[in-house]
């Protein structure tokens, strides 16, 4: 139970880094409320099922392979530490709008969709972060885990979507930059931790 949850911290954590989504769902909030904050989420969190089944069913027959495997966590630990470095550098630089303006719920949500499924840096982040799991939990486990701990990472993506909707629309007072600062300091230390230990694997794969 400890490492299913261990997997949802993961989903919170891929999801926390402040970036294009994130920005677009405290911009949404600020002017729509709660429902449309989390429709634009759950936009992004569809195009990142549909890279994560693409990873699944693509990649997973090849990924016993010790070539595969250390090309995969070493790719994870080169994401993860660049997005975490990224992540604390850019903490607090985010600009919020309080403009006022309706917009239909299917916009909200393909407007996340889209933010997501067309960055070319999303299937590299998949690819390599998710990739790395699937890696390592096919080694140790059998399908029926591999499927949970995929659901887990996905429900970390909801929590943190329901989150972001909270904190947009009913705290729209304390979005000072010092809190969006804070959240991304704190995502940052966690994903270069990740990223630490993805290193430590490809090394244990190349050496030992």
């Amino acid at each position: 139970m400890g490492l299913f949850f261990s997997y949802v911290f993961l989903g919170l954590t891929l999801a926390a880094p402040i970036g294009p989504v994130n920005a677009a769902q405290l911009d949404k909030g600020i002017k729509s409320g709660f429902w449309h904050a989390w429709l634009v989420g759950l936009g992004a969190m569809i195009a990142d099922i549909i890279y994560m089944l693409g990873v699944f069913l693509g990649l997973v027959q090849f990924l016993e392979i010790t070539i595969v495997k250390t090309f995969l966590w070493s790719f994870g630990f080169f994401i993860l530490i660049y997005t975490g470095i990224e992540s604390i550098i850019s903490a607090g630089k985010i600009e919020t709008s309080t403009r006022n303006r309706n917009e239909s719920a299917m916009k909200s949500f393909s407007s996340g969709f889209l933010l997501s499924i067309s960055n070319p840096l999303t299937i590299l982040f998949w690819l390599g972060i998710f990739g790395s799991v699937l890696a390592k939990t096919a080694s140790q486990f059998d399908p029926n885990h591999l499927f949970a701990y995929s659901c887990a990472i996905i429900i970390g993506l909801l929590i943190w979507d329901i989150t972001m909707a909270l904190i947009a629309s009913s705290f729209r007072r304390f979005l000072s930059g010092k809190i969006l600062a804070g959240i991304s300091v704190f995502s940052g230390i966690s994903l270069i931790g990740f990223g630490i230990y993805f290193g430590y694997e490809a090394v244990l794969l190349l050496f030992f």
